[in-house]
């Protein structure tokens, strides 16, 4: 199937110059989302897993049903303040300023093989944030795993030590 057909660019969002890869019209269509939602599990399904890190909030589309197919647990990371119990946080930078990532300290326990799950992989940043975070809580990273890839960005460069895989790249 042809995903890239389901993607809409939304031109100058959410800042001036930014040409934003909006998956909305790929949810929307439930044959397309299923489909996408295999074909990530798909990249990923001979590795062994025992938990599935998403992240806030595109990454909360897929990582759960990445979950269920793996039959292993899932992991949210949120931004400050969404987490109602104790927390482990990193504070990682952008290209306009810095942003924090949490997640729960007691969600990933040494030795826990995870696929970390987003829709996009850009700057690497959030993904490298989040790496972090499940290596500080003894995770052992097995997959990182996202729907898009803008090349061009060179995200991969930042996570560069793990396994990567990515459904679409532009």
């Amino acid at each position: 199937m042809d995903f890239k057909k389901y993607i809409r660019d939304v031109n100058d969002f959410p800042k001036q110059g930014v040409v934003f890869k909006d998956i909305t019209p790929l949810l929307l269509d439930a044959q397309a989302f299923e489909k996408a939602a295999n074909s990530l599990y798909n990249l990923v399904k001979d590795k062994k897993i025992n938990k599935v890190v998403g992240l806030e909030s595109r990454g909360f589309f897929f990582a759960p049903l990445l979950a269920t197919k793996l039959n292993a647990g899932f992991v949210p990371i949120r931004k400050p303040g969404k987490l109602p119990h104790e927390v482990e946080s990193v504070t990682y930078d952008l290209e306009y300023g810095s942003d924090v990532l949490e997640i729960h300290k007691d969600s990933i326990s040494p030795g826990d093989k995870i696929l970390l799950h987003d829709d996009v992989l850009a700057t690497g940043g959030t993904a490298k944030a989040a790496c972090e975070l499940i290596e500080r809580l003894g995770g052992e990273i097995v997959q990182c795993n996202f729907l898009i890839e803008i090349d061009f960005l060179n995200g991969r460069h930042k996570i560069k030590n793990f396994e990567i895989a990515s459904l679409l790249h532009y």
